[in-house]
């Protein structure tokens, strides 16, 4: 039982890892003993990131353009070159937009579309001959999306091309799954909730910390802790049983 949870030695790779629910992933992967590579779009705050989170552990900066076909195999070459066989992928890259129906943009669900979904899926088809070499009886290779509340249930926001995103993010997990496991890949995402973050700075310049805890059933926002740990349980042994799961890390904002 001692190393249910250890994720210790094994190579992952979390996109949008420099900031927000990614970089809180990534610094709970490197502490927890895995070695992570991190990609975002701004080369510069993707080293000083990973040079950050090296101090801890072992951390990498491979930036990329995941919006773009390029910058998928981009960052797909770049694993390659240094790793045969990759553990973990967490796919969290992601954009949104927020507009009043009548005057929401055709080009908000183009560069949504890009990054939350078609990214999401051919970045781990790149991926797959490395995850196949990781792999292991018991100890399948793990694929994990991140999704969103906003795609369970209506957002409060007019972020249709967002929510959208996020539930098809969804469901290509649990089509992914469905293939997937023939080669002992686990896919499952999580939909986290409000986590304080450059997306959700624009909810709590409205509101303070407290009033928006006093609208989640367990009374506060989520912290870095509460979307890591998820993720190192789908990454360790002890979700290695799991495939084609949507877990809701939202306080129970779902469940309304």
């Amino acid at each position: 039982m001692s190393d249910l949870f250890s994720v210790k030695g094994k190579a992952a790779v979390v996109t949008g890892g420099s900031r927000g629910i990614g970089l809180m992933i990534a610094r709970g992967l490197v502490h927890a003993g895995a070695r992570v590579y991190i990609s975002s779009r701004k080369a510069g705050v993707c080293d000083e990131v990973a040079a950050e989170l090296s101090k801890n552990g072992e951390c990498y900066s491979i930036p990329a353009d995941l919006g773009t076909l390029e910058g998928v195999d981009h960052l797909a070459g770049r694993l390659s070159e240094r790793e045969q066989a990759l553990h973990i992928l967490v796919n969290n890259a992601g954009a949104t937009w927020g507009a009043p129906i009548e005057t929401y943009p055709d080009e908000a669900f183009d560069k949504i579309w890009a990054v939350n979904v078609k990214a999401m899926f051919h970045l781990t088809v790149k991926c797959l001959p490395m995850l196949r070499k990781a792999a292991a009886d018991g100890d399948p290779a793990r694929v994990i999306n991140i999704g969103s509340i906003d795609g369970i249930r209506v957002p409060y926001f007019e972020n249709y091309a967002y929510s959208a995103s996020k539930a098809a993010v969804h469901m290509l997990t649990r089509h992914m799954a469905h293939t997937l496991h023939k080669d002992n890949i686990t896919v499952n995402a999580i939909a986290p909730g409000l986590f304080p973050s450059k997306m959700t700075n624009f909810i709590f310049e409205q509101m303070n910390v407290d009033q928006l805890g006093g609208g989640i059933p367990l009374g506060r926002v989520g912290q870095p802790d509460d979307v890591a740990g998820a993720t190192i349980f789908l990454a360790s042994r002890a979700g290695a049983y799991l495939t084609g799961a949507v877990i809701p890390v939202d306080g129970g904002v779902s469940t309304r």
